[in-house]
């Protein structure tokens, strides 16, 4: 028996009108995932300081998205109490509830997410370096507050990123596939494949250097308008990876779980490609693949200042290391020129 509350959110929407918790007004649709829908509400018992338009993300009605929910909130609890003042750039949580047996997660309603930025404003051109190097301090102030408190966001995307109306505020969202940090299960699929970094694919244990890896892919999207590594598949995603950067260290492919898929037992590179007659995947074999200089990706447009582009350039330098254990950390991040300004 699917109950009223499935029916609406899922299958014809939301009611306008519905209030949930004795509280929360439904007033709009936002988003509809797989797993969750969100919704814009008002806060009839709003009290002083707290926002009156609120965001809740209404949990599917199954014990896994519920399991799920409530590791979520946990990590919610966590990131919020150790930002009393709200400044740590991750999305605020205000609240959770259950409303006919669906977890309902209330969280500061923002105006919108920096991909619905970049198609409104940037679209295939980007946005000014000026407004990338703000919006990156903020994403690595959200980061090293992830790490501070020992969490793993592991979908950062430019969709996960929501920005207030003025447009000069950002904040990480969506925690629904975040973990805390430590032995995590080894698998291939983890974070949007875009935006995935190397040890993932090869089945190395991963930390807070795959999110880092993320935001590079994001400032990088940010400011050409164009996805970094638009690999279709993870093997194309190891190959760009390797345009960029050149062979991967002998370390990782001697340790990875799922390196055979890709390299065979000398450690060459098997591509698989489509043959276009035969429409059969065939391997073929990549041997001494040259790097790209990283700073050849970056074009910088006209009026751009010389010197912060080419900081720029140096931050992504140190942010795409194949190496997770030689990859900037987010207190370099945070202490480079590009943010500095110095």
């Amino acid at each position: 028996m699917v109950c009223a509350l499935q029916l609406s959110l899922f299958c014809a929407g939301y009611r306008f009108g519905e209030i949930l918790d004795s509280r929360y007004e439904i007033a709009a649709a936002h988003g509809k995932g797989v797993f969750s829908t969100v919704v814009r509400a008002k806060d009839l018992k709003v009290s002083n300081g707290e926002p009156e338009e609120v965001a809740i993300k209404i949990i599917r009605n199954n014990e896994t998205m519920h399991k799920a929910g409530q590791l979520e909130v946990q990590i919610l609890q966590k990131l919020a109490g150790a930002d009393p003042e709200n400044r740590r750039h991750c999305v605020r949580f205000l609240s959770s509830f259950k409303y006919r047996n669906h977890l309902c997660l209330v969280f500061e309603s923002l105006h919108m997410n920096l991909r619905e930025v970049l198609k409104k404003f940037g679209r295939n051109i980007g946005l000014k370096l000026t407004a990338v190097r703000a919006y990156a301090k903020q994403l690595f102030i959200a980061l090293k507050h992830l790490k501070n408190c020992g969490v793993l966001h592991c979908d950062i995307k430019p969709d996960n990123m929501l920005v207030n109306e003025a447009k000069n505020v950002l904040k990480l969202c969506d925690f629904g596939n975040a973990m805390f940090s430590g032995k995590n299960e080894i698998t291939p699929y983890l974070v949007s494949r875009f935006y995935r970094a190397p040890e993932i694919i090869l089945g190395l244990p991963y930390d807070h250097p795959m999110d880092m890896w993320s935001v590079g892919c994001c400032l990088y999207e940010l400011y050409t308008g164009k996805v970094l590594f638009p690999g279709p598949t993870n093997n194309d995603m190891l190959r760009l990876h390797m345009e960029l950067k050149g062979p991967f260290p002998k370390k990782m492919l001697k340790k990875g779980a799922f390196v055979d898929q890709h390299f065979d037992q000398d450690l060459n590179f098997h591509a698989t490609e489509e043959d276009p007659v035969t429409k059969k995947f065939i391997k073929r074999i990549i041997v001494n693949v040259k790097p790209k200089d990283v700073g050849s990706i970056v074009k910088g447009s006209s009026g751009e200042d010389p010197k912060m582009l080419a900081n720029f350039k140096d931050l992504f330098d140190k942010i795409f290391v194949l190496d997770p254990d030689k990859r900037m950390t987010v207190s370099q991040a945070l202490a480079h020129p590009f943010i500095t300004g110095k």
